[in-house]
């Protein structure tokens, strides 16, 4: 049974009001403009929807995907970018063309992904270990971005001895950034485990200057509001638990406003959501075959849990039209209800990993040297 949430603050993230208190994740290769479109609709439009990852250097050199993946549909408001960068000058560059030509209204910076191809470089979530350098891709950020808040997505750290999120959560402070989102997981163990909310909690009494937003673990509303409820954070950042379900930001909506209904869909539910997914990212690529093979990497979060044969899992993925993909899903025993267990760990769940860095990297924190442009990711997405 679902739990009824007490009344809550409202988030606020600058001069915008984020209520429900419930953020998209930004997720590379999953949060383009057709799957906000989904979440936004089963939401009402209510809450905060992340674009993927978008490089600085990418989007400086106006690289053609990377200037696709800025889109924004006309009824996203507020307009919310995620940018990745290493070196403060392109972070700069890339804030203030975002002012000028009005791309957003609201920058997300990117110092919590695990993948090796962006931690080798010394970004995502091992460049906090680099304190100078953060504090001088915020102060360059904040500074460019005027009246634009600008908010950051980090991890607990490299591993278990190198923990960084709570001097990263005081630098954010000193250099004006509005809010803080904390995944409870350190680099080393990517997706694996168990996320620690108790970081999330010590992480809101560090910083109660500011928004604290806890991420991790949060498959099903009834996770939202007992992160909320445990760790005293200020909203939450959905990611993983979406994935194949961008329904639940209907049940985030339902829990945070009290009235404790929760979708269940049936399969032929489900199925008209996949199809319209896969229609609308046709639309927004341009081409409906590369829309539907685009989606194909959805197909097996999406059924998760329903009885599907392993044939009929192979044939969905590896669908080329719309045509062929409505064809097939009317094959399915559609009537089948949503099965228990569904709302369990959807995506990667891999952990104990070894974390790629730049030779030398942990050496010494205060040590900048060898970090520059030439780090830079020239590709946005996955």
């Amino acid at each position: 049974m679902t739990t009824l949430a007490p009344a809550l603050p409202l988030l606020r993230i600058g001069p915008h009001t984020v209520q429900p208190p419930v953020v998209l994740a930004p997720m590379a290769g999953i949060t383009n403009a057709p799957f906000r479109t989904l979440c936004r609709e089963f939401s009402g439009n209510k809450g905060l929807f992340v674009s993927e990852m978008i490089t600085t250097r990418a989007l400086v050199e106006r690289n053609e995907k990377t200037m696709q993946l800025i889109h924004f549909d006309a009824s996203e408001t507020p307009r919310s970018i995620q940018l990745y960068g290493v070196d403060p000058v392109t972070v700069g560059k890339a804030v203030r063309m975002i002012v000028d030509e009005d791309l957003a209204d609201h920058i997300d910076l990117n110092f919590g992904c695990p993948v090796p191809k962006v931690t080798r470089k010394g970004g995502g979530s091992a460049l906090p270990f680099k304190r100078p350098l953060l504090r001088a891709i915020l102060r360059e950020a904040v500074a460019e971005a005027g009246d634009l808040p600008v908010t950051i997505k980090m991890r607990k750290g490299i591993d278990d001895d190198h923990i960084t999120y709570l001097d990263a959560g005081r630098i954010a402070v000193e250099e004006g950034v509005t809010a803080v989102a904390l995944h409870g997981r350190t680099t080393a163990q990517h997706y694996g485990g168990t996320a620690d909310w108790d970081a999330i909690a010590r992480l809101k009494e560090h910083v109660p200057e500011i928004p604290v937003l806890g991420n991790g673990d949060i498959w099903s509303a009834d996770d939202a509001l007992r992160m909320m409820r445990e760790t005293g954070c200020d909203g939450v950042v959905v990611g993983r638990g979406c994935l194949g379900r961008p329904w639940l930001f209907g049940d985030l909506v339902s829990a945070f406003e009290g009235t404790g209904t929760r979708q269940a869909p049936a399969l032929r539910q489900v199925a008209d959501v996949m199809l319209r997914h896969a229609t609308l990212l046709g639309e927004w690529i341009g081409d409906e075959s590369r829309g539907v093979i685009d989606f194909r990497k959805h197909v097996a979060w999406y059924l998760k849990g329903f009885a599907v044969g392993s044939d009929m899992r192979r044939k969905l993925a590896v669908t080329s039209s719309l045509e062929e993909l409505g064809g097939q899903l009317q094959e399915l025993d559609l009537d089948q209800p949503w099965p228990e267990g569904a709302d369990g760990p959807r995506g990667r769940t891999s952990g104990n990993n070894r974390v790629a860095l730049p030779d030398g990297w942990l050496k010494d924190p205060y040590d900048c040297a060898g970090v520059s442009a030439d780090a830079e990711l020239d590709t946005s997405g996955g």
